[in-house]
């Protein structure tokens, strides 16, 4: 049991999280959160990480509010993925609950306004996720200071699931087998 683990824990260091592509026939979900010190956001797509973004915020934004950096992470995020996001619905997960119906509140300060006019012209809902459920988002707004700078690689490919569907098609062909 002690080397299964081991083992696994060896594959899960050594190898690479291979992230998807993206199928436009299948809404988008952007996941995001901000720390006191940065911004965290996952795109994915049926359960799966197609890109993932982490960035320091600038030295005015910590000393904002909890609503305003939570907002600053959406846009952000968006600003990123335009390119996937742009034409298509999506919805946007966030751990700030007043940001959930965010179009319909009243426009108080000439930040919100701001920062809201960066989302026009896209199709999205927002949806309240609790932080203790928005793990990676959560990870990823945990900026390292200044000293310890992080860097975070992963490498997007594509699977071929013909290849999957030929290989379990071949393992039960008798003629393929005999030869």
């Amino acid at each position: 049991m002690a080397i299964e683990a081991f083992n696994t824990l060896k594959k899960a260091v050594s190898t690479t999280p291979v992230l998807a592509l993206p199928n436009f026939d299948i809404p988008l979900v952007v996941e995001t959160d901000a720390s006191g010190t940065g911004v965290g956001a996952v795109l994915s797509q049926a359960g799966h990480p197609i890109a993932i973004f982490s960035k320091e915020f600038c030295p005015k934004l910590p000393a904002s509010s909890t609503y305003i950096r939570d907002l600053a992470a959406i846009t952000m995020a968006v600003k990123k993925w335009r390119h996937y996001l742009l034409g298509h619905p999506f919805v946007i997960l966030t751990d700030h609950q007043s940001l959930w119906d965010l179009m319909t509140q009243v426009v108080q300060t000439p930040e919100q306004d701001r920062y809201l006019i960066r989302l026009l012209g896209f199709e999205y809902t927002i949806q309240y996720r609790p932080g203790r459920e928005n793990g990676v988002a959560d990870a990823l707004s945990r900026v390292a200071g200044e000293d310890a700078k992080a860097s975070l690689y992963l490498l997007s490919v594509p699977q071929f699931s013909f290849i999957i569907d030929l290989k379990k098609e071949l393992a039960t062909n008798q003629e393929f087998l005999a030869l």
